[in-house]
């Protein structure tokens, strides 16, 4: 196997075909560890993709900004997003600092302002690429009462989220080649896509692009963001965190996923793609549907 390389590895294989059998190297996508080690909280050790390559911004302080002079690494982005979603933190500002490892570049460091304020739900584990809010239980009706409620402004047309959808997916370069990679694109206001991100997780490619936004200084309850997966419970949760007004992505949702978007405001769309597009909440934002009753 070859190295890794912006999320994508070479493998030798054997293709069979009705005609036809032959030897190729073939793309697939990187999976590697990141472990995010909490100052007086704990550590977690993502399943993820590497897609950024640059590692040049190798810490983030609130006072200073990037440390680097190549923008946000990938992995502080991933860090930031995922500490966020988790509820670690609820701002950039609960952050003294972020940063590499000196020692391992697979180690991101975070140093909050107040290490006993969080009250996370999980702490020291090892967390596959499709975890979520797993082993939640009863604690599901609590958790869902946390989540903020999302503002008003945006309006879109369906013709502008088929067209983010076409520019997100000209972006999913690990994906042209792999077919094994998630994506995730914040727009804003105006139509225009703010960040996004490739990952062999969906939810690691939504923490990435809500991480890239609070590094960038994005105020994510002004956008809404595009999915490449279904609409899970777990991947409505972490916008719903984000205060994202319209959340919409290529497959379906789930009973929970409308109950919680529903619940917190959230315009949810489904099934956007070959033409067609579900609205399940919140239809106030869609420009075609502003005359119909929720």
């Amino acid at each position: 196997m070859s190295k890794l390389v912006d999320g994508i590895s070479h493998v030798a294989a054997v293709r069979l075909d009705r005609s036809a059998v032959d030897e190729e190297v073939c793309s697939v996508i990187a999976e590697d560890t990141l472990t995010i080690a909490v100052e007086g909280v704990g550590t977690y050790t993502l399943m993820w993709t590497p897609t950024g390559g640059d590692r040049t911004a190798m810490a983030y302080t609130p006072a200073d900004g990037i440390l680097g002079d190549a923008g946000v690494a990938e992995p502080l982005a991933m860090a930031v997003g995922f500490l966020f979603t988790e509820g670690i933190i609820e701002a950039v500002s609960d952050l003294r600092a972020v940063a590499f490892c000196p020692d391992d570049a697979k180690v991101v460091t975070a140093y909050l302002v107040d290490p006993a304020r969080p009250q996370p739900r999980r702490r020291d584990v090892i967390m596959n690429s499709s975890c979520g809010v797993c082993g939640e239980g009863g604690r599901l009706e609590e958790l869902i009462a946390t989540l903020p409620r999302a503002g008003e402004g945006m309006v879109v047309e369906i013709a502008a989220l088929h067209r983010l959808m076409d520019e997100m997916g000209s972006r999913q370069a690990v994906f042209a080649a792999t077919g094994g990679a998630h994506a995730a694109a914040v727009f804003d206001a105006v139509g225009r896509i703010v960040a996004s991100a490739e990952d062999l997780g969906r939810h690691n490619a939504l923490d990435k692009v809500i991480g890239r936004c609070l590094l960038d200084g994005i105020d994510t309850s002004a956008c809404g963001v595009l999915l490449s997966s279904r609409l899970s419970l777990e991947m409505v949760t972490k916008a719903a965190r984000a205060r994202f007004q319209l959340v919409a992505a290529v497959s379906a949702p789930t009973s929970l996923a409308v109950e919680v978007a529903s619940q917190r405001g959230i315009t949810l769309c489904g099934f956007l793609r070959a033409g067609r597009c579900t609205v399940y909440s919140h239809r106030h934002r869609i420009g075609e549907l502003r005359g119909w009753v929720n």
